[in-house]
């Protein structure tokens, strides 16, 4: 169970349900996902839909190899999710003015381009329905799934609760400290939290060139950084000679993860709502903003009791926060909620408003989601699930409350 400061940050809906116990991930074919889109290509227009199936690389550096590989600019490039990198992701792209042809014959590493077809639109974050998964747990005992039935059965009936979970904050677990840090204006902090802490990680070389930087040799943590660590290379190499310009450096990131930075710190306050409704997870209070599944529209609580039904029925949920400089916020009981977990930080809604194309305006979020055809078989020691979440969930929400171990 993740904490933070001894407290649960990501408790349990079915605490009550032993968990499958078991293991994800041991290989890529272990974990697929394939997006669900809201639509299919026309056949005409001057961007070209490319369905692709990556390994072992998240959207960006897929987005980066693609471009690099058609002579495009990454900005020509569309795509309606973001993925990461551990196992298989069938997923679609757009690029402006290439021909389904060229797309086609496109070889990469890590990258299969299995269909091409012409569109009249650009690709936009969120242009997609859901996600389909279908994922191996293994290493499971035939006694321990007994319960996988009934745990599956009150995630379809309660919903599945909208964690965005500890992948939203990066490999060392820091994505939301830098975000925290930027909306702080804290630049050496953002600088700091960027390079991380040596015990986050197992690599020895990367340790200690985190354990550099940290005792001010700048030169020799740029040697010791691994070459895949771009961002935090270009930050030392502005930096070296330039004893304490920790704004410029920073500025010079790319726009795309700074925003993830800040996103993400907005995921982990989200997850601190969550956990805290958990045990109401399918519940209303007055002064909610609840939202329409169907459309995403929010509305205004004002009477719980006679909104359940329509609750039960999953046609609406209540929400929680995406702190922005313009989010709507809820009354009564939910506000005081709310604002004691962004308080907690020192924060304010017009902390969010960054210059440089930074703004985070914010926005509503579920706190719970509706579980898609959940199908389950062992095999052997082997776990197979196939289940589908609407768009921006994680199916880490659905496989912790199974297997109980993370």
């Amino acid at each position: 169970m993740e904490k933070i400061n001894g407290k649960n940050l990501h408790p349990f809906l079915t605490s009550g349900i032993p968990g499958s116990g078991g293991t994800i991930k041991e290989t890529p074919d272990d974990f697929l996902v394939e997006e669900i889109p809201s639509y299919l290509p026309c056949g005409s227009g001057e961007h070209c839909y490319l369905t692709i199936e990556k390994r072992g690389i998240t959207t960006l550096e897929a987005i980066r190899r693609i471009a690099t590989g058609l002579k495009v600019t990454e900005r020509d490039v569309g795509y309606a999710g973001m993925k990461d990198a551990v196992g298989v992701t069938r997923q679609t792209i757009s690029i402006q003015r290439i021909s389904p042809d060229k797309a086609c014959s496109l070889k990469l590493d890590g990258i299969l381009v299995l269909a091409a077809k012409l569109h009249t639109n650009k690709l936009k974050l969120g242009h997609l329905k859901g996600n389909r998964f279908r994922i191996a747990v293994r290493g499971v005992a035939a006694a321990s799934v007994q319960k996988v039935p009934e745990i599956l059965d009150l995630l379809q009936r309660r919903g599945v609760p909208n964690y965005f979970g500890s992948q939203r904050y990066g490999a060392q677990g820091n994505s939301h400290l830098i975000g925290e840090a930027m909306l702080r204006r804290d630049w050496q902090g953002a600088v700091d939290h960027l390079i991380g802490e040596p015990d986050a990680l197992r690599d020895e070389v990367w340790r200690s060139a985190i354990a550099a930087y940290q005792q001010g040799d700048l030169v020799r943590a740029l040697q010791l950084f691994p070459h895949h660590c771009r961002s935090e290379r270009d930050l030392l190499q502005r930096l070296i000679g330039r004893p304490g310009a920790f704004e410029r450096a920073f500025a010079a990131l790319h726009p795309r993860l700074k925003k993830l930075y800040l996103s993400a710190y907005q995921s982990f306050l989200f997850d601190q709502v969550v956990a805290q409704r958990i045990l109401n997870i399918d519940g209303l209070l007055n002064g909610d903003l609840a939202c329409k599944h169907v459309n995403g529209a929010c509305f205004l609580v004002e009477d719980a009791d006679l909104e359940m039904e329509r609750a039960r029925s999953f046609e609406i949920s209540a929400t929680g926060p995406l702190f922005g400089c313009r989010m709507k916020a809820p009354e009564k009981k939910p506000l005081e909620l709310e604002q004691a977990i962004l308080g907690k930080g020192g924060l304010h809604p017009e902390d969010f408003d960054l210059p440089g194309g930074l703004r985070m305006e914010g926005e509503r979020r579920p706190l719970r989601v509706p579980l898609g055809e959940p199908a389950w078989l062992l095999e052997g020691d082997c776990l197979r699930l196939e289940f589908s979440l609407p768009k921006g969930c994680y199916a880490t929400s659905v496989l912790r409350e199974i297997t109980k171990n993370f």
